[in-house]
Order: structure tokens, then C-alpha cells, then sequence
């Protein structure tokens, strides 16, 4: 049985159609079962429902400064949706305790850098800034505090000499979509690359 997935974008999710092509295969452990937006005119929603998977959009701008209120609902609609796992791709809120504790080891993100280093924004800036000869790209699971949760995958790429942070950015980019479908049927299978908190197996393990 495949584990149920949503996706949560704010935008055109750059990662959202590298993870709705890998589990249209067969053999993919995970099925894209929900497409969920805080913005109704995220672009992705229309590729999503392009591909023929169920959307919902949950306008945060309707529960004003009540994150939590928000994020009921957000929690309300996976539920009912039965769904195993949560896969941010350019979900751009920042999430509450309540949010992250009621997913916690079942949420996934991507983050543009090799982390530890270059949490937040701007990170292909900051790295040709600093010099570096490597960056890349980051699977973590989400945890309270940004860009800092255990680490399941990266990919690296070379930072050259005549890199500006769009060239940059494009060669990481083709990276991630790349890591995350794999760090997501990883997960799903619970065959991981490293090893997951026991609240992601168990979690599995439920679905």
C-alpha cells in the first residue's frame, strides 16, 4: 500500500512536478494525494489539478495574525484526507509548534544549501559571498526551528568561477528535483539513507 502524501506550496512549487512525475511510476511508494496552498492563486494548484490530483487551498490571510487557527485547519484537511506525509516545496510560512508537533518526523522539506550552512533565504548569494567551492541541496525532516531538523539527504554541486546566483541556483535546482523524490520514496518505504526518528517509522507504520 503506498503511503498518502501532501504537498504544501505557497506558490508555483519549484519541486511539486519532479514529485508528481516520480510517483506517477508504479513501483513508487508514495501517491500524491493532496495539493495544499495558504495561497488560492498558487500556480501549482492548476498543475496539480492538471495532473489530476485533488487541491484545496486554506486562504491564511482569512485567520488573520491566528497562526494556529490556520494551521487547524491545514491539520483538519490532512486528516481527512488520510494522508502519511507532508513534503513542503516552497511553503512559504513559517509554522507553529502546534503545526510541527502534529507532523513531527512525517514532514519533509528541501532547502537550497548544504546545510548547516546558509539556513534561510538568499542562500546562492550568500554562498558565492562566502567563497565556498561546494554547495547544494538539503532533505531534513521539519522540526520547530528553521532549516534545522535531522538531515536525510544532499547534493552537491561545484561553485564555479563564473557562477552568479542564477546559474548558481539553476544547477542546484536540477539537483533537488532529483533528492527529493528519492528522499521521499525513501521515507516512504522507510528504507533511509541514514537514520529517521522513531516518530517517522512509527508514523509510517500507522498509515
Amino acid at each position: 500500500m503506498k503511503t498518502r502524501v501532501a504537498i504544501l506550496i505557497s506558490g508555483r512549487g519549484s519541486n511539486l512536478q519532479s514529485l508528481i512525475t516520480a510517483a506517477a511510476a508504479r513501483q513508487y511508494p508514495a501517491e500524491i494525494a493532496l495539493v495544499l496552498s495558504n495561497n488560492p492563486a498558487a500556480p501549482g494548484l492548476a498543475r496539480a489539478e492538471a495532473a489530476g490530483i485533488p487541491t484545496l487551498a486554506i486562504d491564511h490571510r482569512r485567520h488573520g495574525r491566528d497562526r494556529q487557527s490556520h494551521e487547524a485547519e491545514l491539520h483538519a484537511a490532512l486528516q481527512s484526507h488520510a494522508i502519511g506525509l507532508v513534503c513542503l516545496a516552497g511553503y512559504m510560512r513559517l509554522l507553529s509548534p502546534f503545526f510541527v508537533a502534529a507532523w513531527q518526523g512525517a514532514m519533509l522539506n528541501i532547502h537550497p544549501s548544504l546545510l548547516p550552512a546558509f539556513p534561510g533565504l538568499n542562500t546562492h548569494e550568500r554562498a558565492l559571498a562566502a567563497g565556498v567551492a561546494l554547495h547544494g541541496c538539503t532533505t531534513h525532516f521539519v522540526t520547530e526551528t528553521m532549516d534545522d531538523g535531522p538531515i536525510i539527504g544532499q547534493a552537491a554541486v561545484p561553485v564555479l568561477a563564473s557562477d552568479t546566483p542564477e546559474t548558481l541556483a539553476a544547477r542546484v535546482l536540477a539537483q533537488e528535483h532529483k533528492l527529493y523524490p528519492a528522499t521521499l520514496a525513501a521515507v516512504a518505504s522507510a528504507t533511509l539513507p541514514a537514520p529517521a526518528p522513531a516518530a517517522a517509522l512509527s508514523h509510517l507504520r500507522r498509515v
